[in-house]
């Protein structure tokens, strides 16, 4: 049966309104006013599609860097907003992002929090993140992970700025009720791991001998971007590109091999110079980021042209087609971890039949 499953509301009639005051009066409501809201055919989000330009962006976060230290805000950071949800801190209906500036000498102060955490390096070289007693250095391009309720700061000991993107799933945990939160007694927490350790441990196609991690987070939480692209440059060669995506790769969780967080997926992929691809769409609102290259993308009715460093965002069920002027690189992420566990997720690839997984 094709038929849509939702109508729309029955026409009221005299008696209803007495009716509907006295419901109301025991917190109660009809359903059949709101079904067509509430149970649509297809996604009807807010979220709009929109680029940053990431030079203007960063104008104005360092701007911020003359308003207010990064110990005083605690995370100096630009909220990335959508323009369809405005003044609600999201960059999708489910994810938030941001931009986080911390200058020369400067410690973003130690914390802890229930909301995972990305970071996808934008700018600078040298600086450093410490998670759960592991110090990390941040290189462009990395994408460097925060577990949930994981200590962490930032400390800035290079002589250049450091600007990362922060993708964070706080919209769904406040939509759960599940937010904790928690400041460190210092602002940089002690290093009890030397530098590379979980890279050593597990990010060389090796695990401990008797390790039996059942975290759903990666141990690994440094993914360098050169490492990264040196693996797509490898797979180019076999020209395997998909009509859809060029070349894309997922992140994962050496312990299991699903995606690095619980919550967000993390991608990048490769788009050879002249490729177009065909029209793609799945329920995964997506944020992507060029690290290399020049492209056109178009979303729906919207065409943005993009360089290193922009970001743009892709509503969930609009279609998504990339035009790519070089070679070009683009890093991605979305809640479509969570909508694969509930058995939500949808794509549709071109003309072919929607699929599921």
């Amino acid at each position: 049966m094709n038929k849509d499953t939702t109508t729309e509301a029955p026409r009221p009639t005299d008696n209803w309104a007495g009716y509907y005051e006295k419901i109301g009066k025991q917190h109660l409501a009809p359903l059949w006013e709101v079904m067509s809201e509430l149970v649509t055919p297809q996604p009807a989000s807010a979220c709009r599609p929109h680029l940053w330009r990431y030079a203007l962006a960063r104008e104005v976060l360092m701007e911020a860097g003359g308003l207010i230290t990064a110990k005083e805000a605690e995370r100096r950071v630009l909220i990335l907003e959508n323009p369809g949800m405005p003044g609600q801190s999201r960059i999708t209906t489910s994810l938030y992002g941001g931009l986080q500036l911390v200058l020369p000498g400067e410690v973003a102060p130690a914390h802890r929090h229930s909301q995972s955490a990305l970071r996808f390096v934008m700018e600078g070289s040298g600086a450093h993140t410490t998670v759960g007693g592991e110090k990390t250095l941040m290189e462009v391009g990395d994408f460097v992970i925060t577990p949930p309720l994981a200590w962490h700061d930032h400390v800035n000991d290079s002589d250049q700025p450091m600007i990362w993107l922060d993708g964070l799933d706080i919209p769904l945990v406040q939509f759960l009720d599940a937010s904790f939160a928690e400041r460190f007694d210092s602002d940089a927490q002690p290093v009890s791991r030397p530098l590379g350790d979980s890279q050593a441990r597990y990010g060389a196609n090796l695990l401990p001998v008797d390790h039996a991690s059942g975290s759903v987070v990666s141990p690994i939480f440094n993914y360098p971007y050169a490492r990264t692209r040196e693996a797509l440059e490898a797979l180019r060669r076999d020209a395997a590109w998909d009509p859809c995506h060029g070349l894309k790769m997922r992140y994962v969780n050496p312990n299991d091999g699903g995606f690095a967080m619980p919550t967000i997926g993390t991608f990048m992929q490769l788009l050879p110079r002249g490729f177009e691809t065909a029209a793609y769409r799945a329920t995964d609102a997506t944020v992507f980021v060029p690290v290399e290259g020049h492209g056109r993308t178009q979303i729906g009715d919207a065409i943005f042209a993009w360089g290193p460093q922009d970001i743009f965002v892709a509503p969930s069920w609009a279609r998504i087609s990339h035009s790519a002027e070089e070679d070009s690189t683009l890093f991605s992420f979305s809640d479509r971890p969570v909508q694969q566990k509930l058995g939500l997720w949808r794509e549709e690839r071109g003309d072919t039949a929607q699929r599921t997984t």
